[in-house]
């Protein structure tokens, strides 16, 4: 699962990629990473929000025993969403202090130096945590497997129709062909769908777990 999950992933930023530089939305490979960089926002901002609200649903539609069960198993996902949300903060949670902002002078005494030196030290040490953190957070949807198996298929493609609509709202992919733009808009959750309810089938027939074995339903 995991490597065709990765497939599709991989086919995913090529064909996006093409799409940006063959119709002029990013001018560059710089404006291409920063696009994916911000799809990578707007998808942490929509698991944020979602995964609280799906997993309380999931707990709360949960029969007892499984109810208490799913409660003591919920830590470890929280725990792995607050570890990125805090890691992706510290860069803005260090500008936001009033030391560092564009206009900074750096050679205005030997502490700016230090400081220079310091910040630029520790992000980079940061930025390869950060950026596997944020890989695997994805590839897994945040541990969510910890609570069950079925959560992370059905998790992930409550989010990748969400971000959809978000790319629907902002116009994302506006000034292309209206059949590309059908393609690419709906090309993501479709493949994402389709990969999840395949996950789905392959833990009901080979390992017996479904939904509703797991609800107690």
């Amino acid at each position: 699962m995991k490597r065709v999950q990765v497939l599709r992933t991989v086919i995913g930023l090529v064909a996006v990629t093409w799409m940006l530089l063959s119709y002029g939305l990013a001018p560059d490979a710089d404006a291409v990473v920063d696009d994916r960089f911000g799809q990578i926002r707007t998808t942490l901002i929509a698991l944020g929000v979602t995964f609280p609200v799906a997993v309380a649903a999931f707990v709360t539609a949960a029969r007892p025993p499984h109810r208490r069960l799913f409660l003591r198993r919920v830590g470890k996902p929280a725990g792995a969403l607050l570890a990125l949300v805090a890691t992706l903060a510290v860069p803005r949670l260090i500008t936001g202090l009033g030391y560092v902002d564009e206009d900074t002078d750096w050679t205005a005494s030997a502490g700016r130096v230090a400081l220079l030196l310091a910040l630029g030290a520790f992000l980079l040490w940061l930025a390869p945590f950060a950026l596997y953190g944020i890989a695997q957070s994805l590839v897994h949807v945040f541990r969510t497997a910890d609570l069950h198996e079925t959560v992370p298929p059905l998790l992930a493609t409550l989010l990748v129709w969400e971000v959809a609509l978000f790319d629907v709202f902002r116009g994302t992919y506006d000034g292309v062909p209206f059949g590309v733009w059908v393609v690419f808009t709906a090309g993501a959750p479709l493949s994402v769908t389709a990969v999840a309810m395949w996950e789905l089938r392959r833990l009901r027939t080979r390992h017996g777990i479904t939904l509703r074995g797991a609800l107690l339903r």
